[in-house]
């Protein structure tokens, strides 16, 4: 098979000079992604048939090179033309030396064959290379048949030595919508015990690409689960088998309408037009609302009917969620607004009266650093995740909270105090462990509408002020 695949041009001029001296191949994800149809981000060069001291010599006029790896034959060239950056390495021969996905040997060997070099790769998909001058597409595995077929197949049984590999098919059937082979699911399966062989920091690396590049997060839900792996999650693993009452949630249980959640999430306008920060937030805070119904779901009578329901699970959801994102390595500053966002995604269903003013103040408060934005898209993909019942209630809800917020301007942000120490010291006062007490009982009126802006502010100071601030201020 032929193809075209446009090559920057000083990546272009380094194969050039690379062929007489080797046999370059583009291989890796970015091969993968053009033959999906999307525009390869990373081009990866394996070239054979060459040393590595004579292809550091080609490339070292076309920019500053990086030996990351001499052992392993890898280099890193940073153009001078573009100041791009593209990996160059050798083929490379691994053996399995000892536990976890660094034990190995690597020994770079030119000799080897297109097939050899690429029996190593993990998945069939990401096992096809490209000759850059005859665009001949090199496939010894299958790998363009199984994308075809959007399948994840392992390409040797040498990927049971590598328990990262998991992990890393779980992110890709998120992010390309793949499913697994069978026969990959049993080996994965085979190999469950390893998880703990996985330094923290390596899992968090494959959960955070599923958060921010994921199209069909269900997937990769569907993957640790068909391959054993669901277990190492507790959280999530508790969800399979927690019932939920069908004329609410005709779609089946918490594990089922937490995957729809997840996919309504990614169907969203906001989810693509928002940064990888925010995609990472708000799929984990979908991924984790319903945490606490495993541990709060009863059946229970109800209008007079025996229901299934989870009463107090969104504040129990919290707590586990933070707990998950320490389990898989999360940077802590993800720890306070996912958990804001669990405890809070039912706050429109609080009452059926209008949203006050006092009240989406106060819930603009709890959400920080999220804001009611975020909260509003969590809800619509939780309105979303119970096919094929439609919500146009819920929404209209959520419509209501947001407009609401932004009349307030607190859509995207919280409330900012408007009292502060300066005020006290205009006043005379001298800084001090009153002032706290003082700050904070002013914040509370705010939020309950007592002024909203400095004028007032001070207005409430003096008026406080002549009432005695100096002891311990009134409860809000």
């Amino acid at each position: 098979m032929t193809a075209t695949l446009t090559l920057p041009a000083d990546l272009r001029a380094m194969l050039e000079a690379v062929r007489r001296i080797g046999r370059p191949r583009l291989v890796g994800g970015g091969v993968r992604d053009w033959l999906l149809g999307l525009t390869p981000k990373d081009f990866d060069i394996e070239v054979a048939g060459v040393d590595f001291e004579s292809l550091h010599r080609v490339l070292e006029p076309f920019g500053s090179t990086d030996v990351v790896g001499r052992s392993f034959g890898v280099l890193k060239v940073r153009s001078r033309a573009s100041g791009s950056e593209y990996d160059f390495s050798l083929p490379r021969r691994e053996s399995k030396t000892g536990a976890g996905h660094r034990g190995f040997a690597v020994a770079p060997d030119p000799l080897l064959s297109d097939a050899e070099a690429a029996a190593r790769r993990d998945f069939t998909l990401n096992a096809i290379a490209l000759d850059p001058f005859t665009g001949a597409l090199i496939d010894p595995h299958g790998g363009q048949a199984d994308l075809a077929r959007r399948v994840l197949r392992h390409t040797s049984a040498a990927f049971a030595e590598d328990p990262l590999r998991v992990l890393r098919g779980m992110q890709f059937a998120a992010r390309f919508d793949l499913g697994l082979a069978p026969e990959t699911a049993a080996l994965c399966r085979s190999i469950a015990g390893t998880f703990a062989e996985l330094p923290v920091e390596r899992i968090w690396g494959e959960w955070e690409k599923w958060a921010t590049k994921a199209i069909r997060p269900s997937r990769g839900l569907a993957v640790l689960e068909e391959s054993g792996w669901l277990a190492h999650f507790p959280e999530i693993a508790a969800l399979r088998g927690t019932p939920q009452d069908p004329e609410w949630h005709p779609e089946g249980d918490v594990f089922t309408h937490t995957q729809h959640c997840l996919d309504a999430l990614t169907a969203l306008p906001a989810w693509p037009e928002s940064p990888a920060p925010r995609r990472r937030m708000l799929l984990f805070a979908v991924l984790a609302h319903d945490f606490g119904k495993p541990a709060t779901t009863v059946r229970a009578e109800k209008r007079g009917v025996p229901r299934w329901t989870s009463p107090g699970h969104d504040a129990a959801g919290g707590p586990l969620a933070a707990a998950f994102l320490r389990r898989i390595g999360a940077p802590l500053d993800l720890d306070p607004p996912v958990a804001a966002l669990v405890v809070n995604h039912h706050a429109h269903h609080r009452g059926g009266t209008a949203f006050s003013d006092t009240s989406v103040r106060r819930l603009a408060r709890r959400l920080a650093p999220a804001t009611i934005d975020d909260l509003a898209l969590v809800m619509r993909a939780d309105a979303n995740g119970r096919p094929p019942l439609a919500s146009p209630e819920v929404h209209a809800r959520i419509d209501e909270l947001a407009a609401a917020a932004r009349a307030l301007a607190l859509a995207d942000a919280a409330p900012r105090r408007i009292l502060l120490g300066r005020h006290l010291i205009a006043l005379g006062r001298t800084p001090g462990p009153d002032f706290q007490p003082i700050i904070d009982a002013a914040f509370e009126a705010q939020l309950d509408g007592a002024f909203a802006d400095e004028a007032g502010a001070v207005a409430w100071l003096h008026q406080r002020l002549g009432r005695g601030i100096d002891s311990p201020p009134l409860p809000p």
